[in-house]
């Protein structure tokens, strides 16, 4: 087959219920994504050669039974012969998989299409029947708790609703749900987006857009543009972030669906066709007739404050989440019963402990400088507890805007030293502590020991790493786990040593 008929058959290829039986893909991955990737593939009659970068005996012995043979190529700078060989028609690559990737590198060399696992369940969406509407949520910060907070309140008018994507259960899982969805939410990174070619959503929401996997994408231009790439062939609305300028440029400067409105959102009071808050109400002054004199209720900022909802990026998130909603219908009603009902995710801001007037935050999930500085921007007198895999992003400019709110710093993780040598340029007098053991499980119990030797009434204690956890932790999730544990063991000791001393009346009578 010629390449110019190769084209011509994937173009084609738009549906669960198209030919694509013995089509040649190379996969590339063997973790969730790659799985799944795989698993559909073969489900589908393609002829599949997955590539993994690290052996996964349970995943390949279930792929063997499925007839789809695995490569492990562990060296990023090689090609296996076998992959050369293979006659590969695409190729369907895993986050794991940057552009700068031998394995990419020969694919354009090879003229070869790539696309994501996004781009392969955007054409297999109709496997049940009508095809499911897709809301697409990206951002540098806030995507898992807007994907989180969109879904419920789909699921509240009564319509079938699936968070997926990079939260929840892989998009291709939900898509080949035998009851199918109405309407999934996609939580979609910067990587997935990377290699979308024909993904049309009713609605998509670029949250924000800050510096973060440079390594991956190789610039900051690069990463931005991946962002943006989630309003091309938006058909209702492209919600953007008032309060964040690259937002707004990338709405005006996708490729969108004729008939497609940009609504943005903020937390001051709105303009006509925006989401806002008025005297203390979240409003949304787009999807109604009258816009221009009035606008829609849909909650007010002390009923969030009673689901923790209140600071200021979440009331944002909340906004964001309603514009999504909003555009597909959903009423005010509906979004309002879904507030009063809706609890964070785990590790965003989570509050662990008050313990004599300060309070231990577990802010794991704050993974970049832009969550972490939501977060540090949301307390008066902060220990912070910093450090990871930084990702190839400059901490300097958190830590100087930050400086002033700092009563000491906690630097964990393997690229402690950028951390301290920002600290020494931007915020020479705030404490630091360097937490150095090569026992992972150590880390936390060290962190908080030194904390709390530190922290007093009306202090906050906060992990907000602003960077990745893999270098010491299996995921934020495990990383905030381990920090919650070891507060509550701290505070157990504390209680436990006050029960044993003696009290005023015992000292009389002694």
């Amino acid at each position: 087959m010629t390449g110019g008929e190769a084209a011509t058959r994937l173009d084609g290829l738009t549906s669960w219920h198209a030919d694509w039986r013995g089509l040649r893909v190379a996969v590339f991955g063997l973790g969730m994504t790659g799985f799944s990737v795989a698993d559909t593939l073969a489900e589908l009659g393609c002829e599949v050669l997955v590539v993994a970068g690290a052996p996964d005996a349970d995943r390949e012995r279930i792929l063997e039974v499925l007839g789809v043979p695995v490569v492990v190529a562990a060296n990023q700078d090689e090609v296996p012969e076998r992959v050369r060989e293979f006659g590969a028609e695409l190729i369907v690559a895993s986050p794991g998989y940057p552009p700068h990737h031998a394995m990419h590198r020969w694919a354009a060399a090879a003229g070869l299409p790539v696309w994501g696992d996004i781009e392969l369940a955007w054409r297999l969406r109709d496997k049940t029947g009508t095809p499911s509407k897709w809301l697409l949520v990206t951002g540098t910060n806030g995507k898992t708790t807007t994907t989180q907070l969109t879904a419920h309140m789909v699921a509240a008018s009564g319509v079938r609703v699936a968070p997926a994507g990079n939260i929840g259960i892989p998009v291709l899982d939900a898509v080949r749900d035998p009851l199918g969805y109405d309407v999934l939410v996609v939580e979609i990174s910067s990587y997935q987006l990377h290699f979308t070619h024909t993904v049309s959503p009713e609605a998509s929401v670029v949250l924000n857009v800050a510096p973060d996997h440079l390594d991956w994408h190789g610039s900051y231009e690069a990463y931005r543009d991946a962002k943006g790439r989630a309003y091309a062939r938006t058909r209702l609305a492209c919600v953007y972030n008032k309060a964040d300028e690259t937002t707004r440029l990338l709405v005006e400067q996708a490729d969108v669906i004729e008939g497609c409105r940009a609504i943005g959102f903020g937390t001051n009071v709105p303009d006509v066709s925006d989401f806002g808050v008025v005297d203390g109400v979240l409003v949304d002054r787009a999807f109604l007739d009258d816009r221009r004199s009035r606008a829609l209720e849909l909650a007010t900022v002390d009923e969030l404050r009673e689901r923790n909802l209140a600071a200021r990026h979440l009331v944002e998130d909340v906004l964001a989440a309603a514009a999504l909603a909003r555009a597909i219908d959903v009423t005010p009603e509906h979004i309002h019963d879904a507030l009063t009902t809706f609890s964070p995710d785990e590790h965003r801001n989570e509050l662990v402990l008050s313990h004599d007037g300060c309070l231990w935050v577990d802010d794991s999930k704050a993974t970049n400088s832009h969550a972490a500085n939501a977060s540090l921007g949301a307390y008066r007198s902060v220990i912070w507890i910093v450090g990871g895999l930084l990702k190839g992003v400059d901490i300097s400019p958190l830590v100087a805007e930050h400086a002033d709110r700092l009563k000491a710093v906690i630097v964990i993780g393997i690229d402690r030293a950028p951390v301290i040598a920002a600290f020494g340029q931007h915020a020479p007098s705030v404490p630091l502590v360097e937490i150095d053991t090569g026992d992972t499980d150590q880390v936390m119990p060290m962190v908080v020991a030194e904390a709390a030797a530190r922290a007093s009434s009306g202090d906050t204690v906060l992990l907000a790493p602003s960077a990745a956890s893999m270098d010491q932790f299996d995921s934020y999730g495990d990383r905030g786990n381990k920090f919650q544990a070891a507060v509550r063991a701290w505070a157990q000791e504390e209680a436990d040593a006050r029960a044993q001393q003696p009290t005023s009346d015992d000292d009389a009578q002694g």
